[in-house]
């Protein structure tokens, strides 16, 4: 019989945010797997350390590129699908092993999360359970105990690698905003959102409800760039 595989969300970065379900699936599952940049521990792993032992078998799977080529590129696509299929593959060697898998996932794992590409390759053929996290926005506008949206105002989820102009669009048509996956971009953001008369309301986090959290207005923030788990939060008025 094959195993079951488990997509966790843990939550946007203090380990008491996981959820008791994702949390005691995890203690319970021995093979784990997690995505990680080139020379960094994995952030879904950093969470889940304390709930992990010895008992454990871990899967990582390292992200071949990362910034060094264009998001809209062919060449970053095809890099991509091909990792994400190997990593699918060693999954399904596991599962086919009657091996239950849990494959970690900061936040949410179907709101910008790397594991719904494995859902997309292994859902057809094996029985797939997802538990829900915390986002990362949630996390964040709570530590800033910011109200994002009140009465009939709608939010709108941006990321960061759009074009100038479809942000100053999509930006002057909102009435309340989350920008996520800042990194290399922040210049073309702060751009666009001054463009859209918005630049004052920005509130930047980084890594937020981690220990080395940061958090201020944007116009205070000199940075030329700014880490991959930061994001700008604009609130309705």
């Amino acid at each position: 019989m094959n195993g079951h595989l488990y997509i966790l969300g843990m939550g946007p970065g203090d380990p008491e945010l996981v959820t008791r379900k994702s949390e005691r699936i995890l203690r319970q599952t021995v093979v784990y797997a997690y995505f990680a940049k080139k020379g960094e521990v994995g952030h879904a792993r950093k969470i889940a350390d304390d709930m992990l032992s010895s008992q454990h078998q871990e899967l990582r799977f390292e992200y071949p590129i990362t910034t060094e080529i264009p998001h809209q590129s062919n060449e970053y696509k095809e890099a991509l699908a091909l990792f994400y299929d190997q990593s699918a593959k060693i999954i399904e060697q596991h599962l086919q092993d009657g091996q239950d898998v849990a494959l970690l996932c900061e936040g949410d794992p179907l709101l910008y999360g790397s594991a719904m590409y494995i859902l997309e390759r292994l859902q057809p053929n094996y029985l797939t359970h997802i538990v829900p996290g915390i986002t990362a926005m949630s996390g964040c506008w709570s530590a800033a105990q910011l109200p994002i949206v009140k009465y009939e105002q709608t939010l709108t989820v941006l990321p960061a690698t759009l074009p100038l102009e479809q942000l100053v669009t999509k930006l002057r048509l909102c009435n309340a905003a989350v920008i996520m996956k800042i990194g290399r971009n922040l210049s073309k953001v702060k751009q666009a959102l001054q463009s859209a008369g918005l630049l004052d309301n920005a509130i930047y986090i980084e890594r937020g409800t981690q220990t080395e959290e940061k958090m201020m207005p944007l116009t205070q923030f000199k940075d030329s760039k700014a880490p991959y788990f930061s994001l700008i939060l604009i609130a309705g008025s």
